[in-house]
């Protein structure tokens, strides 16, 4: 049995083209994939941090963002103990569509899930469309915690995943989320078990 104390299902939704995967592969692999196609489905990448001394293992869902796929990631949002909603700082469609991800978070995710707003691509400064302080008034308006990143130049792609790495043990360590919604291994026993579909869809 692997080592480790949390497990917590991280999701990243938005539309196409925003930098999803390019997020996920930047955080896990330590790599930005040129000429990255378009996700199918969904997938999904592992990797393990460090939380104050103890190990926590994320569990990273990249979703589609083509409305032909959305009957399969809406399923994906239930079980989230985080969802990250990215747009392109690049792209005012994708800013604008914004409101109709928030209604499936609404309808489809927990009540109790840690949400972070986050406009990609901030590398790309001379074809940005949406200022920075836009996005956060949105983020505020909503609740959310909010980040520009690149994953082009890793800016604040690690501080992306940690911070949530962190918000979520504080949350368990304060009994905040459901017990069904985590694994915790406790002297080498499972005290409680989320079963999760693994697939590559």
């Amino acid at each position: 049995m692997e080592d480790y104390k949390y497990l917590f299902k991280v999701v990243l939704i938005g539309n196409a083209g925003v930098g999803k995967t390019c997020l996920v592969r930047r955080f896990t692999q330590g790599l930005f994939p040129p000429g990255q196609g378009a996700t199918i489905g969904v997938d999904f990448m592992i990797k393990t941090v460090e939380v104050n001394g103890e190990k926590v293992k994320l569990q990273i869902w990249d979703t589609a963002g083509q409305e032909r796929f959305r009957s399969i990631t809406q399923s994906y949002y239930r079980s989230a103990n985080a969802l990250i909603l990215v747009y392109d700082i690049c792209c005012q469609t994708s800013f604008e569509s914004l409101p109709q991800w928030l209604h499936e978070i609404e309808t489809y995710a927990s009540s109790k899930v840690l949400t972070y707003l986050v406009g990609n691509k901030s590398d790309q400064i001379t074809k940005r469309e949406i200022p920075t302080n836009v996005g956060q008034q949105f983020s505020e308006r909503y609740e959310m915690k909010y980040l520009e990143t690149s994953a082009k130049e890793a800016d604040n792609v690690e501080k992306l995943f940690m911070d949530i790495a962190v918000e979520l043990t504080k949350q368990t360590k304060e009994h905040e989320l459901r017990p069904n919604s985590l694994e915790i291994f406790n002297k080498g026993e499972t005290t409680s078990i989320s079963t999760v579909s693994c697939c590559k869809i």
